[in-house]
């Protein structure tokens, strides 16, 4: 008896079945290859987003904030600065985009304001009154703490040893530590000058001293370079307030002072 084999043709479910286990390898490489190209794309846009968001505050002062100033001032020579003082080195740091964190490529503490000038150092003062207050309205800055002749910026406003007393004549110096203005707290004395830039001439300042209530009035706004002297000179003719942060915010590039003048309450 002889036999023959024929091959049946496949059912439409096998060959269904068959052409998808086929097929899956492929849709699946294609399917994961898209994920990671999606998840990479997706880390780029964040990685750029993050970079704009820190450094336009940098860009923006630089380009539209800077210019509105009065004046740029170079630095002086020591015949027009203090007694002792002479050129101090150029500062050269970088404050990480964080609150209270500092980076500085030559190792020094900048919250200590000794650092600033070293070449002026303070002068301690024996007195009754050894801090007062300092309020902004505008900057939501109420009652901080000013210690004279201080040299810890993380803890209050440092009135600069050696300058004149609020209410006197002659000019009160008054260094503030910023960060980002995105971190900005007015509570906090790591931020607390950050949005120190976005005061105008005419704008309020009032320092309690001793008892008494002081009004001041911004009328100018100068940038200078960190080895300029001049934000300690004196002025006898009346009553000055003299404000000190560092600009752009985030950087120890140069100082923003903003100068203001006694009035009656």
């Amino acid at each position: 008896m002889a036999y023959r084999y024929v091959k049946a043709r496949p059912s439409k479910q096998i060959h269904e079945r068959t052409l998808v286990a086929s097929c899956e390898p492929q849709f699946f490489r294609k399917k994961t290859s898209g994920r990671r190209k999606f998840l990479s794309h997706l880390f780029i846009l964040g990685g750029m987003a993050i970079l704009s968001w820190a450094l336009w505050p940098i860009a923006s002062f630089m380009f539209i904030t800077a210019p509105q100033y009065t004046s740029v001032v170079s630095p002086v020579q020591e015949v027009y600065a203090l007694p002792q003082a002479r050129f101090s080195g150029m500062i050269s740091g970088v404050v990480a985009a964080s609150a209270g964190t500092e980076i500085v490529s030559d190792g020094r503490d900048f919250t200590n304001p000794n650092i600033w000038y070293p070449d002026s150092p303070q002068k301690k003062t024996v007195s009754n009154v050894t801090s007062y207050t300092l309020s902004i309205p505008k900057l939501s800055i109420i009652d901080a703490q000013v210690k004279i002749s201080g040299d810890d910026l993380n803890k209050s406003l440092i009135h600069y040893g050696g300058t004149g007393l609020p209410g006197e004549y002659g000019t009160a110096v008054i260094f503030g530590h910023s960060v980002l203005q995105q971190f900005y707290n007015p509570a906090n004395y790591k931020s607390i000058f950050s949005t120190l830039p976005t005061l105008k001439p005419g704008d309020d300042i009032y320092v309690r001293y001793d008892g008494i209530d002081y009004r001041y009035v911004v009328y100018e706004m100068v940038v200078t370079e960190p080895n300029d002297l001049t934000p300690l000179a004196q002025r006898f003719d009346d009553s000055y307030l003299t404000l000190i942060t560092c600009v752009p915010p985030g950087t120890y590039w140069k100082r923003l002072n903003v100068r203001a003048r006694l009035v009656k309450i």
